[in-house]
């Protein structure tokens, strides 16, 4: 499947602009835990916010992170690929917004999101305005979550410019 993030050209090992980005966007918003612990809503999580397979006790090196951090954004990218009509035509800035985001909320939520839906209608700047709306973990609003999407929003906003 077609990636932003990898340059097939050169190998595996070599992220793009779009993957550069990505990974300090997401990074930057998730921190850096190298041991298992439970975020704000209970779940067991490591890393760059990772939470597939985590149980408590486990611990990792940067490396490890950084390794899972890349699979799994490829991951959350190919399936946000799936639910975007031409996602290769999405300006940068905006792709990474919505990967940001699908790594947070899950594919699901991003493929059923009014985000993905405007995007699809070709909407792009009024895409940029839901971001906001998915600040809640558990049930209750995330101060963190309130930031990360404002700079989500405001990567799309920059984007669709």
């Amino acid at each position: 499947m077609a990636t932003r993030l990898r340059n097939a050209a050169k190998g595996a090992a070599v992220l793009t602009v779009v993957g550069t980005l990505t990974v300090q966007t997401v990074g930057g918003f998730e921190g850096l835990r190298l041991y298992a612990y439970q975020d704000v809503i209970g779940v067991w999580t490591a890393c760059y916010g990772e939470t597939k397979g985590i149980k408590p006790g486990m611990k990792f090196s940067k490396t490890d992170c950084n390794n899972m951090l890349v699979d799994s954004l490829i991951e959350h990218e190919q399936g946000m690929r799936t639910c975007l009509k031409n996602p290769d035509g999405l300006p940068t800035k905006v792709y990474v917004a919505d990967l940001s985001l699908t790594y947070n909320i899950g594919v699901g939520g991003f493929c059923r999101s009014t985000i993905a839906r405007k995007q699809n209608a070709g909407q792009i700047r009024e895409s940029c305005n839901f971001f906001p709306l998915f600040n809640r973990g558990g049930g209750r609003v995330i101060a963190g979550l309130i930031k990360r999407r404002a700079a989500e929003q405001k990567l799309c906003n920059e984007g669709a410019a």
